[in-house]
This record gives C-alpha cells, structure tokens and sequence, in this order.
C-alpha cells in the first residue's frame, strides 16, 4: 500500500495535535488513540487498533517510570507501528510492535530534548508579565505547545513518507527473525503487567491476583468474566473495612462514654 500525499499530511496534522494535545491534559498522546487516527486515515482501522492495543497493554507498565526513568513515547506503536501494520501485508500487529520500540525510544530522546530546551519559557512568560508585554507572554506561554505540534507534524509526515523504504528492509529481515520479534511482540504486554504489579501488589492482595490467572488461563473464563469475578469482591472487600471501620469507631466511642461516667 502506498501513502498519497494527502494523506501524509493529514497524518502528520494528527500526530501533531494529539502529541500537542497532551499539553491540554487530555490523553491523546496514547497509543490506542494515535493508532485509531491512522486507522481513519489510511481507511483500515482494525489493524490500526491492533498495534494500538499491544501498545496499551505495554505502556501500563512502561509507563509507571521507575526513579527518574522516561518510557518510550506512545508515538513508536502509535505512529510507526500502526503504518506498518497497514501497509506491510507480510507482519503482523505484534510484530510491527517490536519493529516501533526503537523509533518509540528515538522519539522520546527527541522530545525530552526539546523539553530541556525550553525550560526558560516560565521566566521568560514571567518576565513578559512584570513588563505588561501581551504579545510576548502569549508567545512563550505557548511556545511549547507550539513546538510539539510542529515536531509531531515533522515526526508523522517523516514516518509517513519513510514507509515504503522501511518496509523495504523489513521485507529483507530473514523469517525466523521475523518469527521472534512477534514472539517478542506477544510478549511485551505480559511484561507491561508484570512491571505495574511490582510497583502495586501487596502480599493481601495476590490471592485474587492467582484467582485471576487460573480463571482465565485454566478455566477459560473470558475478561469480561475475570472482571465481573473482580468487581464482586472489590465491592465485598470495601463493604468488609468500611463495617470494620464503623465497629472500631463505635468500640472507641464506648470506651470513652465509659471512662467519662467513671470520672
């Protein structure tokens, strides 16, 4: 599949509002999100979704940034994979995933670079203020909104332009290669878990973390399942302390009712 012109640059418009539009609080620099819009663009949305998903369940973990560590950005799946998902015929949605984690790493090197970069923006905006300098506080108020948006416009018409010449060496990758970076693919999600439940699970808690494996992989439990399975005792377990909570409240105010009569 060949990428017109037309839609390279609705491609690079879309990925510069959604890398921008992070900046608003709102979470469209997500991989499931990036992905659906190349969907629209290139007119095929469920292999679009596929990468995007895989990112999803990836970037929970990654996303947890252990000390002062930055996750890929959500633009190597999101963007690259996506394109390469739909327009290579020969990989499949977990293997254009693996194929996006080097661009997904390149992206945030250049992005934090930028972030680093425009650090002086507040004082500059504060200076601005103290001179009663519309025009200028408005620039640099946002500047780094403006930044994003034309690095993500650069980043999504380059990897829409560079598609064809990356399929091209990917199409040269031997096929047993191939066979283990969608191994690798499938795998990375169950390593996106495994991260976020180092950082939240407690000893309490991984009973129902087992109940949760055996229901699905021995029992065949769809999620749905799982989850409905979940929400029962996470309603229990919150009624369970919440009535615990009031007895001890209850047995304190009896005590000290007591000690008062006594007194």
């Amino acid at each position: 599949m060949e990428i017109t012109l037309v839609q390279a640059l609705l491609i690079a418009l879309w990925t510069g509002l959604a890398l921008a539009g992070s900046l608003l609080g709102i979470y469209s620099n997500r991989s499931l999100v990036l992905s659906f819009g190349i969907g629209l663009i290139l007119g095929d949305v469920p292999k679009a979704l596929t990468v995007g998903a895989i990112g999803e369940l990836a970037f929970m973990g990654f996303g947890v940034s252990p000390g002062g560590t930055i996750p890929p950005s959500p633009l190597g799946p999101g963007i690259f994979g996506a394109l390469l998902a739909i327009t290579n015929p020969n990989i499949d949605g977990q293997t254009a995933f693996s194929l996006s984690i080097p661009f997904a790493i390149a992206i945030q090197f250049a992005i934090t670079a930028i972030n680093t970069l425009m650090s002086f923006s507040p004082a500059l905006a504060k200076k601005a203020i103290v001179e009663d300098n519309d025009k200028k506080f408005t620039l640099y108020a946002n500047l780094s909104f403006l930044l994003q948006l034309l690095i993500g416009a650069i980043i999504g018409f380059v990897a829409a332009i560079s598609t064809s010449s990356i399929n091209q060496m990917v199409n040269m990758i031997p096929e047993f290669i191939t066979n283990g970076l969608s191994m690798a693919g499938a795998m990375i999600p169950a390593v996106g878990f495994a991260m976020i439940l180092s950082n939240m699970i407690r000893k309490e808690n991984v009973a129902f973390v087992l109940l949760g494996y055996i229901l699905a992989a021995y029992l065949e439990m769809p999620l749905m399942g799982v989850a409905a399975f979940a929400t029962f005792f996470a309603i229990y377990e919150y009624q369970r302390k919440s009535d615990k909570k009031t007895l001890e409240i209850t047995e304190e105010n009896d005590e000290r009712m007591e000690f008062t009569d006594g007194i």
